[in-house]
Formats: structure tokens, sequence, C-alpha cells
């Protein structure tokens, strides 16, 4: 995925992407440059883009990566926009960020990818791994002596989890109990415009 400063990119669609960007977000919570205050009427079709670019850079996916999702939600029974969220919150990183190991969805997708967490017992570095209930994910041995996991122990020991998610900070450990479900999963997003856009 291309790098593009966040404070932009959480101006633009109106929600902060991390922790830094919030305070800012804050001060200027309109979209970037000169014309960012002017009231706009959207058409219908950027209304649906941005919606689904919201969605895209909260999970930190390249484009192809939520299509090939979509596209295996709207197969699941149900609706297709809760399907979807529902599996992307499956993903590996994702739980890494909501057990509060990472501060942001990069750097959960960095720490996986890195190799410092095992998923019942089995070392596993592929951010999108889809984690099945009652899977434990766990830092490696190895790894929770360095300074970024002893710091994201006192993290995620001040971090409330989701209801789906069990977590033991002093362990560096999280599991997870159920499937999660829309009403519980903390993303931003009107799932069924992701859904008419990519119906168009």
């Amino acid at each position: 995925m291309a790098r593009r400063p966040k404070v932009r990119l959480s101006r633009s669609f109106g929600l902060p992407l991390t922790p830094k960007s919030a305070r800012y977000y804050e001060r200027r919570p309109y979209p970037p440059g000169v014309h960012g205050r002017r009231r706009r009427n959207p058409s219908d079709y950027r209304v649906r883009l941005l919606e689904k670019q919201r969605l895209r850079y909260q999970y930190n996916l390249r484009e192809k990566q939520l299509r090939r999702v979509f596209e295996e939600a709207v197969r699941r029974p149900g609706k297709a926009g809760e399907n979807l969220i529902e599996l992307l919150e499956r993903r590996l990183d994702a739980l890494v960020l909501r057990a509060g190991f990472a501060r942001t969805i990069e750097q959960a997708r960095q720490m996986v990818t890195h190799g410092h967490f095992t998923v019942d017992g089995h070392k596993v570095d592929i951010p999108s791994y889809r984690v099945r209930p009652g899977q434990t994910i766990e830092v490696r041995e190895s790894s929770r002596h360095k300074p970024l996991f002893e710091s994201a122990a006192h993290q995620a020991a001040e971090v409330t989890p989701p209801p789906y998610l069990e977590v033991d900070p002093a362990r560096l450990r999280a599991r997870l109990t159920n499937e999660p479900r829309r009403p519980e999963i903390p993303v931003i997003c009107s799932e069924q415009l992701v859904v008419e856009f990519y119906s168009r």
C-alpha cells in the first residue's frame, strides 16, 4: 500500500486512523486543502467510494485484498456487509491491534510479518491469517523481553478488549472466544455502502 500521511487521510475520511492523527483531527475535523471547509454535494459514487476507502484504511488493506474478502462474504449466508466486517476482524493483525499489543494496524501488521506471534503454539507471520474461535494468539518467547513488547504488556493492560477476545496482558496472550459479530466490532463504517459500491 502506498504511504500517505495518516493525518490527511484521517481528515479526508472523517475519522482518526491512528492515535497521533487523533490530536490533529480534533483541531481540524474537516478535509485538508483550501476548500476543505466548503460544503459539498458529493455524488452517490463518491459517497460509496469514500466509505469503501474508510474501511480499507482501517484494516490497512490493498484494494485487491478487500475485494477478495468481499467476494467471499457475498457467498456466505446472511448479510454481505456484516459478513465482510466479521471476516476482516478475524485477521491476525486486526486481533493483535484489538488485544492492545500494537498501537496501530500498521504496527500490528509489521509485528506479525516479523514473526513475533504464534497461533496455538505455531509461528505465524501472515497478517491476513484468519484466526478461528478457540485459537490462542501469543507473543513468542524469544520476543517477550524486547522493549517493544514490554511496553505492549503495559499498554494491553489499559485497553478494554472487545467481547469476543480474552486478553492476558501479563502473558501477552489473547484468545478468540467466539466469532466476532458486527455490533461488537469497533469499526466505523456503513458496510451497506461498501456492498453497494462493489455491486454497482
